[in-house]
């Protein structure tokens, strides 16, 4: 969400950001609007006066016994009535078509968000590891025989495509590197573990920017609540319609939750496997922080999540967005790229964003800053992708007899247990 005082004030400047992200006639778009439902405001507000002067008169012509004027009089009073009221209405409805129109607009980016138009122009800024060498051909994920009990079958007698039934050591796995999340963001990272709800109402998928934007992403039930897409939804909007404390802040939350995405927009890509689904499990991390904070959490919360794959020996790179790659709510993303030897690539496992005041002016969520409030910076990221995390240590610690040698990190966590079989149990 935009300030529409902001836009007055500095409608090039506006003009030029909203450029950046490939939108042109904004400012004019948005001035227009705000004028005429500002005339309308000024209109009703004339008319209001012209209509009490006149009633104060109504009762002095009345007393003096001026039939004509105190008719006269009584006709301006009604008349202006009815204006006040039209006049009203029609700023009410300039008024929503405004915040409607500001909605759809997507957040200011950094200045330092480099320029181009898709993934192949974002810039890596960080990378850590070395894939490794395999004497054999490596495969994917759900063609190594240790992750036979991905079960892709019931899965889609059951539900459909993009579903998976996850049956004994993949069924432990998973959970197991939830955990392990958990664990390091809670103990290392100073997250605050959170447990929220999978269902929320409109106004919450509001105040994280999924509505209207990603309204067909998302899954909506028949009595109006939303399957959250992710819990940055649920976490973020915690604060929403607060004034918090200076000293309240930073807040910093992480959960593990289900995430539910329609997928609306990925026809046809990544059918195979569980790379993408519509039901999935991620740890989510959360920041909310004064302005003055944001550009250091967002480094900061991007090192948890290096932290968590380093842990886990994966090979990782970290990328800057450029303009046309950064999501709609974001002023800066990284993404953090996990490498997967069956596909010979680096694939998104996380991705971490500073959204500034963006969702915080859609939540009317405040912190007083010097006795006077101002809109705090809310910033999100995977701390990560569960099944993604699965997919590349199933990966990348696969062996020529289609075994899996797992991560020591993951040992305790799976009653000191450090491979999974050509059979698909663990040893």
């Amino acid at each position: 969400m935009h300030d529409i005082r902001t836009i007055r004030e500095h409608p090039e400047t506006f003009e030029a950001a909203m450029g950046r992200r490939g939108l042109t006639g904004v400012s004019a778009q948005v001035l227009d609007i705000d004028n005429a439902r500002r005339a309308a405001i000024h209109a009703a507000e004339t008319a209001r006066a012209e209509q009490n002067a006149a009633s104060k008169q109504v009762g002095q012509a009345k007393a003096a016994g001026d039939e004509a004027l105190f008719e006269q009089l009584r006709a301006t009073v009604a008349a202006k009535k009815t204006e006040v009221s039209d006049m009203e209405t029609q700023a009410k409805a300039l008024d929503q078509q405004l915040a409607d129109l500001l909605l759809t607009l997507p957040n200011i980016m950094d200045d330092d968000v480099p320029p181009g138009r898709d993934d192949t122009d974002n810039q890596k800024i960080h990378s850590w590891g070395t894939p490794a060498s395999f004497d054999f051909q490596p495969v994917e994920h759900y063609q190594l025989p240790a992750a036979r009990g991905l079960d892709f079958n019931t899965a889609a007698t059951l539900s459909g495509s993009r579903f998976v039934v996850l049956r004994g050591a993949m069924a432990r796995l998973h959970r197991a590197l939830a955990q392990f999340m958990l664990d390091m963001h809670t103990t290392e990272h100073g997250l605050e573990e959170t447990n929220t709800p999978v269902l929320v109402r409109e106004e919450a998928m509001y105040g994280t920017n999924q509505l209207p934007k990603f309204a067909d992403d998302s899954y909506q039930t028949t009595n109006g609540w939303w399957l959250i897409p992710t819990s940055e939804v649920t976490l973020t909007n915690t604060v929403r319609d607060t004034t918090l404390e200076a000293d309240q802040l930073p807040i910093r939350l992480t959960a593990h939750s289900l995430c539910f995405r329609s997928e609306a927009g990925s026809a046809g890509k990544d059918t195979t496997g569980m790379l993408r689904q519509h039901q999935f499990e991620k740890v989510e991390m959360v920041s909310i922080t004064a302005a003055e904070h944001s550009k250091a959490e967002h480094q900061r919360m991007t090192e948890c999540a290096q932290n968590v794959l380093e842990r886990l020996g994966l090979p990782y790179r970290v990328m800057l967005l450029c303009e046309g790659d950064t999501g709609f709510g974001a002023r800066r993303t990284h993404d953090l790229e996990v490498w997967l030897p069956g596909q010979n690539t680096y694939r998104e496992i996380s991705s971490v964003s500073n959204t500034g005041d963006f969702q915080a002016r859609r939540m009317n969520a405040r912190v007083k800053t010097d006795g006077k409030p101002a809109y705090v910076h809310t910033l999100n990221g995977s701390g990560v992708a569960v099944g993604r995390c699965l997919i590349a240590v199933l990966e990348n610690g696969q062996k020529a007899d289609g075994s899996v040698t797992l991560p020591d990190a993951l040992h305790p966590y799976l009653g000191g247990k450090t491979r999974i079989t050509a059979e698909g149990v663990f040893e």
